[in-house]
């Protein structure tokens, strides 16, 4: 069983074996954590998500991190845009986790780092998107021993905390 915990400090330092970012269809970059993870990577990071995209909400795919070293992958999942709760949101939220989850496994990840995914510019309430990805990545087998929740803010971390 995979040691889940929550630090409070900024994703592109984490040493890990991948990283999540919280993406959009296209894979090439967009703003929030996904817009540094890709400053952080280089432009080869674009290059390779163009390569590989478009990816559908709740759903993830992998590239070699670049410029990120330790880290060795960059795991990009598009999570949904917030519209009220009633449109499947969570689902999708949920789903995201335990993609990434599975793509790790793929990959022979031990360790990974999530963001809070969805909870910034896609709108999704931060406490809600805690409690979903915390009870995924717990209910989720994988083969990842440690899975690091990383909170940019206060707030991120005290959700995240639980």
């Amino acid at each position: 069983m995979a040691v889940i915990e929550v630090v409070l400090g900024d994703i592109v330092d984490q040493d890990v074996d991948a990283i999540v970012t919280a993406a959009n269809e296209s894979l090439l970059g967009g703003g929030g954590v996904d817009g540094a993870i890709h400053r952080a990577a280089g432009p080869r990071l674009a290059e390779a998500g163009g390569a590989i995209g478009p990816c559908d909400p709740g759903d993830a795919k992998a590239t070699p991190a670049f410029d990120l070293a330790p880290v060795r992958y960059v795991i990009h999942t598009v999570g949904p845009v917030w519209e009220g709760g009633s449109y499947g949101e969570a689902d999708v939220l949920t789903s995201c986790y335990r993609r990434c989850l599975e793509v790790a496994d793929d990959l022979r990840v031990r360790s990974i780092a999530f963001p809070s995914i969805a909870t910034g510019l896609y709108g999704f309430p931060t406490t809600q998107a805690a409690r979903i990805a915390r009870a995924t990545l717990a209910a989720t087998p994988t083969a990842v021993e440690l899975i690091r929740l990383v909170a940019f803010d206060d707030e991120t971390y005290q959700a995240l905390s639980g």
